[in-house]
């Protein structure tokens, strides 16, 4: 019998209209969608569906915005597949909180809040930095790492085989880029995005997520939830659960994301059928080339729902 893992989108998944349809289709979501827009106290659903995409896309509406997508996505998929039952659940960055939620961690509207303060909290360690991050394609961990320590940047992402990310300050950020090309990258590109993401220039983010996390209700997993930071699975007991949560979500915002360790954790535990909840597709790129022969399934729309579900209950 196939063992299932949930898998939740990260940031840079966010589209305008993302949600907009299962909102249309299904009463339920909608449901979901007032009750966000109530506990934010502002229409972040109205900006998921309808932009515009620079607002969208600040930090501060993506994250909160993408962990409603996945939450609602994951909600529907129980609904129309009730048969469903999950072993594990992971997300890339922003996604670990919205496992956690799945797993029973979190509470939706607890968790929506935090990511929301979150968003806020990296935003405004972006505005005090001049940070940048880019993706290498092609290059080993081993070569990447060269270029890292020769150039002063740091691994912020360990995807997959031949993606990884770095950040740093947008200069070191430059010279690394055309490293690591001369290192035999076939690609390295700069992103187009805010700051240096999980790099030490996010450090002023952390006092303030702990805050917050201090004054946040969190209950032990009731699944396996992977941590980024450490690639392993969160303890189950009541204390040292909570604890390591907290200083786990607090850490993340520094440390690398250890994505294809974490795939590889739950591969080797027998997992070989993985839900990608949310907008965007990244998450079944990275598992093609960490395992081909793991099953892959999505929830994104109205049809991937439909599809997803009717596999689940073949």
């Amino acid at each position: 019998m196939s063992r299932t893992a949930l898998l939740f989108a990260g940031q840079g998944a966010q589209f305008v209209g993302m949600g907009k349809d299962l909102a249309a289709a299904f009463p339920t979501a909608q449901v979901w969608f007032d009750r966000a827009n109530a506990a934010l106290g502002y229409d972040l659903a109205g900006i998921c569906f309808n932009g515009p995409e620079l607002e969208l896309t600040k930090t501060e509406n993506a994250q909160p915005g993408i962990y409603l997508v996945s939450w609602v996505a994951f909600q529907l998929l129980k609904e129309r597949a009730p048969a469903l039952r999950f072993e594990a659940a992971a997300g890339l960055s922003l996604g670990e909180f919205t496992a956690l939620a799945a797993a029973g961690a979190l509470g939706f509207e607890g968790g929506l809040r935090l990511v929301r303060k979150r968003g806020r909290f990296m935003q405004e360690a972006c505005e005090k930095t001049k940070g940048g991050m880019a993706a290498v394609i092609g290059l080993d961990e081993a070569r990447t790492r060269e270029v890292c320590a020769e150039t002063g940047v740091v691994l912020a992402n360990l995807n997959c085989p031949g993606q990884l990310v770095i950040s740093g300050e947008v200069e070191e950020i430059a010279e690394a880029v055309e490293l690591a090309k001369a290192k035999g990258a076939k690609r390295a590109v700069p992103l187009s995005v805010a700051g240096a993401y999980h790099s030490p220039l996010m450090a002023s983010a952390r006092p303030k997520l702990k805050a917050e996390l201090e004054d946040t209700l969190l209950s032990p997993p009731v699944a396996t939830v992977i941590s980024n930071v450490t690639a392993r699975p969160y303890d189950t007991g009541e204390i040292p659960s909570r604890l390591e949560m907290s200083l786990n979500l607090v850490e993340q915002i520094t440390s690398p994301v250890r994505w294809e360790e974490s795939m590889r954790y739950l591969l080797a535990l027998g997992f070989t059928r993985f839900i990608e909840l949310g907008p965007g597709k990244a998450l079944s790129g990275f598992m093609k080339r960490i395992e081909k022969s793991a099953q892959m399934l999505n929830v994104a729309d109205v049809a991937s729902l439909e599809e997803t579900a009717k596999a689940l209950t073949a």
